[in-house]
């Protein structure tokens, strides 16, 4: 890319989704303005720039309106290519199986996860959280099969898989903190919740990290709402 680039980004601090997007933003480092939306009262902006879903986060480069974070995440590694590092495995057959694992993560375990937030009392929760662990477990196999014994899904650095995953972390503690379950156990997948560690303490996690008193109301709306439109 050539020339003075304007970035922006239409995001909330509490949306896994947007931060997915800011952190590949942050870890190609680029400048980009970002612009905060209320999820539960949509603004005007949001609503033309994703007309159909109606949800953040959006990329808005040089005018041109990018939706949907997964998409965003290969967009920002394919547009800023030259800025290091890549997000995106090189090989295509890497490539290919991390966008088949990212998919998973947002079509099949994220309707567990916030079914964990909506039933009504702690055993049930702990059920769902216990059906949720044979899912937890392909990701633990996952992690072992493709990092090469190395901290991250994408091995020394964090990559595409990371940032998929990693987003739902702080969703993850604070449901820990408000219904006391575990999503990620260390006896189930002990590799799995050191590799949750790791990334947590992270400058690109730190940089996105949500306060926790927001994450807990947001919760509570969701909760409330039993909307995941409202994500």
């Amino acid at each position: 890319m050539t020339g003075k680039e304007d970035v922006k980004l239409l995001g909330s601090p509490v949306s896994p989704f947007a931060i997915r997007a800011r952190m590949a933003l942050n870890m190609k480092g680029l400048s980009y303005d970002y612009v905060e939306q209320d999820l539960f009262n949509k603004s005007q902006l949001l609503r033309s720039s994703n007309p159909v879903y109606r949800k953040v986060p959006v990329l808005i480069h040089n005018g041109r309106r990018i939706c949907e974070s997964l998409i965003i995440v290969e967009y920002v590694d394919d547009a800023f290519v030259t800025a290091a590092p890549p997000i995106l495995p090189a090989d295509p057959y890497d490539r290919a199986i991390a966008r088949f694992w990212a998919a998973y993560i947002d079509h099949k375990m994220l309707a567990d996860w916030l079914g964990i937030m909506k039933v009504a009392t702690l055993d049930a929760r702990l059920e769902m959280v216990k059906q949720l662990f044979a899912k937890m477990k392909h990701m633990e196999d996952v992690l072992t099969k493709w990092s090469n014994g190395k901290g991250f899904f994408g091995g020394d650095s964090m990559g595409y898989l990371d940032l998929t995953l990693g987003s739902f972390l702080f969703w993850f503690k604070t449901i820990h903190k408000m219904f006391g379950v575990d999503i990620i156990n260390v006896d189930n997948t002990p590799s799995l919740a050191m590799w949750a560690r790791r990334f947590m303490e992270t400058t690109t996690a730190k940089k996105v990290a949500p306060d926790e008193n927001r994450m807990v109301e947001h919760i509570r709306k969701v909760y409330r709402a039993a909307a995941s439109s409202d994500l």
